[in-house]
């Protein structure tokens, strides 16, 4: 569940919002020195920033941050001299001290703010007062909030707002309420100037602050490095980027900026426009979860052809496809499949798993040669796929009386329009020689199929054809019904012709009024056309065929035929299997199937064409979406893999592989990106971090952390991914069978394209951004275009680099980088120039603690020093301290353990993957690994706060829990994790980034790793589940007064409600212990979770039999009586899933029990009829759904509701009807 306590994010980690601009594009000259004293150097051009835009000034150790406060308050008085400043500190010594400052620095009215000045009591005469008189307030942010609400201060009279230590600005906490109640609703914005030291702010924290305060973070040093880097991410017109913003009207400007940072050829035209990564179109950036985009679908090469307009035939590459069914009697034909292309190795030789009900069938495909086909036997091919892929998955005739258009067979008419050249292949059947292993085209029964073509066409001319639906009664002519006057009781007379009784057994056979095929399974006994029809509103079959189509049937003393009907397509790529069913009805409730009604069909035998086609042939007809949809997926990732080019010595990826990587979970396949892209994005952090590390020596950990950001942030991935057209070649929406469609096969379910665009590709325009949630994703137009999350394209990259380095190592995947435009390639000398470096220093007279450490952890440096860097902390105030080491070795260390589980744990899915590595790389697990190794001793220190927190940690190792091992009861120092980190970045240094030398040594030091059965969620997320899992929802409640948080869970079970406090320092550590005594309380009551990780589903066990009564009651027993409030329930919204929306946000906001449904499906062959108001629809399903709610501390009421053609429909049925029961037995009341 997200919490409400936690800012919302509109971007992804790195992002930034629409209002935010670059350093490099202020423009200095709008700044008058007048304005601001001479201060530091850095200090002007900070405060130079700070007039223009909101920013986040991250200062370094040493830096006077009172000096730039007063700079920016002079300035910003002498320029907003008719608006109030208001300076804001956390606690009220800050408030005194700034005060003071000002007051020396500043020739301003000042005055100071907090609650032991009574300012509580205060009315709005006398806040007006204290506005008058004073130019600068500096107060407690909790007196300005309290004055916010109250309306006696208005952001509108603020001018600037100055918060120091904004770090602090999350959660709960009067600084972000500031932000999110006040600033962000307001139309007339002060400038933000946050303060905060480095240290005070973790790098993934950043975004979420720059975010919530509208600012950018701003650190002086290193932005020349940034822009430079930023600037030769890619490897063509590096610096040259697009202004989107169409208010630029300086276009000489950008050049001139870039050319100053010698980023941009003298060759660029000013025309060209450069734009920010910043700049956004919309509040949510490129690459975020937030935006959803419009892009195209990238066709495969390889099924284009021109053959079609060839008159004197064609050569084609031959593909065979053979089936083999577990079931060893069920036998399919094999199939050809023909190409002008030929296929990559890997995917012209592949198997593919295809899962039918309770059986298995296995398809190989294999390379065959060449076929040349005469234009005679092309266009008899071309009519085999038309007719059995329109009959089977189509339609054969096309028009409606209800559309008001001619019924007419759809092969009597032009086709070519169903024949596409950039989507063109043949599937024929293979005819196998029994005496040698050779084999050719089945035309025996192409020839049968054309036949059956030209008779259907003769006998549905206008002037001889069966009814068209205009009441036209016609019959099919004695020359093709009559023709035996005799009754021979040995044959069974079709439309085309008679065939022995006995020699029917699986004959395929289409229906002439209808244009279905049908396999026969036996002859009905005791039957004929005079046998009464099923519906009552007709005699007999004769009279139904007669009334219905005007066929007058000749033969109607033969028995009917029982017909099996061809199966529709279906995704056999998934496992359906019971295990599958099972977990989906925890889900959505249960689900019966009723045993189903005769779906047999009985058809007049001279209704129906015999076709002379093995109904081998039919059954494996039914495979080939499935297997051609794969075969197309595959195809597509072999021509990416063309694209990208990986020429490596002994290198090879399979397309498989890179398939794995463009598959996102939309697609629900037994495959998707996500463990690829987990291990990419490890690499690509490592590889990034490596590069800087060694590049820009004199950076500090803050310069290299941002300037990283700037490369694996996912709007910059999204931005180089784009630009070579990945978003084409990503798979995020499930199979749909009924809308693939072969060539010459007419499509039932068209999407008509209605994205104002006429090109399959989309171009990045934010008219085809939106961040609407109703957005479908993944379900393509026939113009091939689909919304897709923008965070995918990223995600795509990363796992397209995890796919490289899986198959090839770092070669490979600095090569895939390399592609995209991430040019971070390590050069060899620079490790060596590093190494030099410390040598230089390395010199340390007979220094034990050096020693020693190497000894713990079994690795001799050559480079001392290197070590002794590692162990010293900023505190001790030499020129060095271990926090460059730190920014390399978390990588590395990131690196090396998603590495080991991603090779270990093959079968783990990826949310596993994800919570297993999150529980093995974080500060916490590396300051446990510190102690248990006894590597905290060798930490060169000098702050005592740290010396008292490493001292209670220790101490909290006291007791060990169930298993023997001493867990701490609380947090790590900080320093403690930064430590182990920094020492395997100096690891890795002196073996020269030898990764495997380094995880030789750091395995034994993290051992033992979290394994899946050992894994533990953290109690909050462990309680979400739990509570998802069981339908119960939570109401969650935290405060923070600047000094402790408190948090509180209530969870109402069916006769109890139950309450979890917890208090600590943050709001996530309340929130923690909130939900860990909430557990334990569940735990009393035999309610848990059990993770079961070797399938990768959860189970949770519980007993419910001690903690509720169910009490069915009637309406007389109701709580009308009670002296109790009634609560109102919205209007109900009766589209589709609006009721149950309804009720699902009712029992959320009163914590009732999410309802459960119990659904019962009936079948028939004949349509079922349902009726909604003036519309009516028919289905041969129908599903009728009961509902059960469990109301706390109540009664248990049960509705059923109407049947409905579709489930979800017949739960939104059994919704409506239990709403207004509760409102009959006055436990609600529907505003109507």
């Amino acid at each position: 569940m997200d919490s409400a306590l936690e800012p919302e994010r509109s971007e992804e980690d790195g992002g930034s919002n629409s209002l935010k601009r670059k350093f490099s594009e202020i423009d200095a000259s709008s700044f008058s020195p007048m304005m601001i004293d001479s201060g530091s150097n850095g200090s002007y051009e900070l405060c130079e920033v700070a007039m223009q835009m909101n920013i986040i000034a991250r200062l370094g150790t040493g830096t006077d941050k009172s000096e730039i406060t007063n700079m920016l308050i002079k300035a910003m008085s002498f320029s907003h001299s008719a608006k109030i400043i208001i300076v804001l500190a956390p606690t009220v010594n800050l408030v005194k001290q700034q005060c003071c400052v000002i007051k020396g620095h500043v020739s301003v009215n000042v005055g100071e703010y907090f609650g032991a000045k009574g300012v509580d009591k205060w009315t709005s005469l006398r806040w007006q007062e204290e506005v008058t008189n004073h130019h600068v307030m500096v107060m407690t942010p909790q007196i300005l909030l309290a004055a916010l609400r109250s309306g006696f201060l208005k952001l509108v009279m603020v001018s600037l707002l100055v918060i120091d230590e904004c770090h602090r600005t999350t959660g709960s906490h009067p600084y972000a309420q500031i932000m999110k109640e006040f600033y962000h609703k307001s139309t007339d914005k002060p400038k933000i100037f946050g303060l905060t030291m480095s240290g005070d702010v973790r790098e993934d924290q950043v975004a979420n602050l720059e975010n919530l305060m509208d600012s950018q973070a701003f650190n002086l040093e290193e932005q020349k490095g940034v822009e430079t880097l930023a600037t030769t991410v890619k490897e063509e017109a590096a610096a040259t980027q697009t202004i989107i913003d169409p208010s630029c009207t300086n276009k000489q400007l950008p050049c001139k900026q870039l050319h100053q940072l010698d980023a941009l050829d003298n060759d660029a035209a000013p025309e060209k426009k450069v734009a920010s990564s910043q700049s956004k179109s919309s509040s949510s950036a490129a690459g975020s979860k937030k935006r959803k985009e419009l892009h195209g679908t990238t066709r495969a090469n390889a099924l284009s052809g021109t053959w079609g307009e060839n008159l004197d035939g064609a050569v084609f590459q031959a593909y065979k496809f053979d089936f083999c069914c577990n079931i060893s009697k069920d036998l399919y034909s094999s199939f050809f499949l023909l190409i002008e292309s030929t296929l990559a190795e890997d995917v012209g030789n592949v198997e593919i798993d295809l899962y039918l009900v309770r059986k298995f069938v296995k398809a190989s495909v294999l390379p065959y040669g060449q076929i040349h086909l005469s234009d005679e036997e092309m266009n008899k091919a071309k009519c085999f796929q038309q007719f059995f892929f329109n009959g089977m998955f189509g339609k054969l005739f096309v028009g409606s009386k209800s559309l008001g258009t001619k019924r007419e067979f759809l092969l009597q008419t032009d086709t070519s329009s169903l024949w596409n050249p950039s989507f063109m292949f043949l599937l024929l059947p293979v005819e196998t020689n029994g005496l040698t292993s050779s084999a050719m085209i089945d035309w025996s029964a192409i020839n049968s199929c054309a036949s059956v073509v030209e008779f259907l066409k003769k006998i549905h001319l206008p002037e001889l054809g069966v009814n068209d639906g205009n009441n036209c009664n016609t019959s099919l002519g004695q020359e093709v019904l009559l023709m035996d006057e005799k009754d021979q009781t040995n044959l069974i007379h079709f439309a085309n012709g008679s065939s022995d009784k006995n020699s029917l057994g699986e004959v395929v056979v289409i229906a002439v009024h209808t244009g279905r095929i049908y396999s026969i399974v036996d002859l009905v006994k005791d039957s004929s056309a005079m046998s009464p029809f099923e519906d009552d509103a007709y005699a007999s079959y004769a009279e139904y065929f007669n009334k219905k189509y005007g066929i007058v049937l000749a033969h109607v003393n033969q028995p009917l035929l029982k017909l099996k009907q061809s199966y529709h397509a279906h995704n056999l790529l998934v496992n359906f299997n019971e295990d599958m069913l099972v977990k989906r009805e925890s889900v959505a409730g249960n689900f019966r199937k009723r045993k189903p009604r005769n779906i047999h069909g009985h058809l007049p035998p001279e209704l129906l064409v015999r076709i002379d086609v093995p109904r081998d042939v039919v059954k494996s007809i039914y495979l080939l979406p499935s297997v051609m949809h794969r075969l197309e997926s595959l195809m597509l990732a072999s021509q990416l893999k063309e694209d990208i080019d990986c020429s490596i010595d002994n290198f090879s990826i399979s397309s498989t592989t890179i398939l794995e990587a463009l598959t996102t979970m939309t697609c629900a396949e037994t495959f998707s990106m996500e463990r690829l892209e987990l291990l990419g994005d490890s690499v690509l952090k490592y590889v990034a971090s490596s590069y800087l590390y060694l590049q820009y020596p004199d950076k500090d950990e803050g310069q290299l952390t941002r300037q990283r950001q700037l490369i694996i942030s996912n709007s910059n991935l999204h931005r180089l991914a784009t630009d070579h057209k990945l978003q084409g070649y990503i798979r995020n929406g499930a199979f749909e069978p009924r809308r693939w469609t072969a060539p010459g096969q007419f499509g039932l379910f068209p999407i008509p394209c209605k994205c104002e665009i006429d090109t399959r590709e989309v171009p990045l325009d934010p008219k085809f951004f939106t961040e609407n949630i109703t957005t479908k994703i993944g379900k393509s137009c026939d113009m091939g275009h689909r919304w897709m999350v923008s965070k995918s394209v990223s995600d795509c990259a990363e796992a397209l680099i995890g796919a490289y380095y899986v198959s090839g190592g770092l070669t490979a995947a600095l090569h895939m980088m390399k592609w995209l435009g991430v040019n971070v390639e390590i050069d060899t000398k620079l490790v060596t120039e590093a190494i030099n470096r410390v040598s230089l220093r390395s010199y340390i007279p007979k220094d034990n603690e050096i020693t020693e450490l190497e000894t713990k952890i079994r690795y001799e440096f050559s480079a001392k020093f290197l070590l002794k860097e590692a162990i010293t902390h900023s505190s001790v105030h030499e020129s060095y301290s271990y926090e460059r080491l730190e920014f390399l070795g978390d990588s590395v260390l990131d690196f090396l353990i998603t590495r080991h589980l991603f090779s270990k744990y093959e079968q783990t899915g990826p949310g596993e993957m994800s919570d297993l590595r999150a529980a093995c790389v974080n500060n916490e697990n590396f300051a446990q690994v510190a102690v248990k190794n006894n590597l905290h001793i060798h930490l060169q220190r000098c702050a005592e706060t740290l010396e008292t927190q490493i001292n209670e940690y220790l101490m909290s190792f006291a007791t060990p829990n169930e298993s023997g091992r001493s867990i701490p009861s609380i947090q790590g120092p900080k320093a403690l994790g930064d430590m182990v980190e920094s020492i395997a970045g100096a690891l890795l240094i002196d073996t020269r980034l030898d990764l495997d030398q380094v995880w030789r040594v750091f395995e034994p030091l993290l051992s033992p790793l979290v394994t899946p059965d050992e894994l533990q969620l953290a109690p909050y997320r462990e309680l979400n589940e739990l509570c998802d899992s069981l339908g119960y929802f939570t109401r969650v409640k935290c405060t923070n007064d600047g000094v402790k948080a408190q948090a509180t869970i209530q969870l109402q079970l069916e006769d109890v409600l139950l309450t979890g406090i917890g208090a600590e320092q943050t709001n996530k550590l309340a929130l923690g212990k909130a939900a860990s005594d909430l557990l334990k309380q569940l735990e009393e009551r035999n309610i848990s979770r059990k993770i079961s990780i070797g399938d990768n589903q959860s189970s949770v066990t519980v007993d419910l039999a001690c903690n509720h009564s169910d009490r069915e009651i009637s309406a007389s027993d109701s709580i009308e009586n009670q002296s109790v409030v009634i609560p109102v329930i919205g209007p109900i919204n009766m589209k589709k899933g609006g009721p149950r929306g309804t009720l699902h946000e009712f029992c959320k906001k009163h914590l009732w029990p999410t309802p459960t449904f119990d659904t019962v499906e009936d079948k028939s062959r004949t349509a079922f009829e349902f009726i909604d108001g003036d519309e009516k629809r028919t289905s041969f399903s129908s599903f009728i759904s009961t509902i059960t709610l469990r109301i706390p501390n109540r009664e248990t009421v049960l509705c059923t509701g109407k049947a409905r053609p579709d489930k979800k429909s017949s739960f939104d049925f059994a919704v409506v009807e239990l709403l207004y029961e509760l409102e009959r037995r006055k436990i609600v009341i529907i505003q109507k």
